[in-house]
């Protein structure tokens, strides 16, 4: 599994060993059951048990602005910070053709979609700077540049971070995305 290293799995595995049977059946059941009732929301493609989820069916939330992400994770990391109001679409992954993900194979379209019909103020781009992130960070502000303000997230250094041993993009990043005080 994604983000477990094989000292965790092992602990995991020894864990579910020692269990008995009757709670080894019900993880497994919980498990089976949560992959049957999750699925995507129809507008945004984030996760959700219902077929619209809780941020887009939540009217206190700006219908004017979206925020692009690549998965439901970085959903999940921003709503921690409650500083967004507004909602959401997730690409399901980044354009990369090392990896044969085209943006055909993502919710790129049914963004454009969605921006070119409704009444867009503005489409913040959230996704990691990383090379497929940046592919699909020019690709999507291209396709929606002409039908609304598309900004990004600024990148920089994180709190208690230390300049010298910053690398020269997130310096740059940091210089770039100031702000005046």
């Amino acid at each position: 599994m994604p983000g477990i290293g094989p000292k965790t799995a092992q602990r995991l595995a020894l864990h579910i060993i020692k269990r008995s049977e009757t709670e080894v059946q019900a993880l497994a059941e919980a498990l089976v059951e949560a992959k049957r009732q999750v699925g995507l929301c129809k507008i945004c493609f984030h996760l959700s048990a219902e077929p619209t989820c809780s941020i887009c069916r939540n009217t206190n939330r700006d219908p004017g602005t979206i925020c692009v992400v690549a998965d439901s994770r970085d959903v999940i990391a921003l709503e921690k910070t409650r500083e967004y109001g507004g909602r959401y679409h997730v690409l399901g992954g980044t354009i990369s053709p090392m990896d044969g993900i085209t943006p055909e194979q993502l919710y790129i379209q049914s963004l454009v979609q969605r921006v070119s019909q409704e009444q867009i103020k503005e489409v913040i781009l959230a996704i990691a700077p990383s090379v497929e992130g940046e592919t699909t960070t020019l690709y999507v502000a291209g396709l929606l540049k002409s039908f609304t303000k598309v900004t990004r997230i600024a990148f920089g250094l994180p709190m208690g971070g230390d300049l010298e041993y910053a690398d020269e993009v997130t310096l740059a990043r940091a210089l770039e995305g100031r702000q005046e005080l």
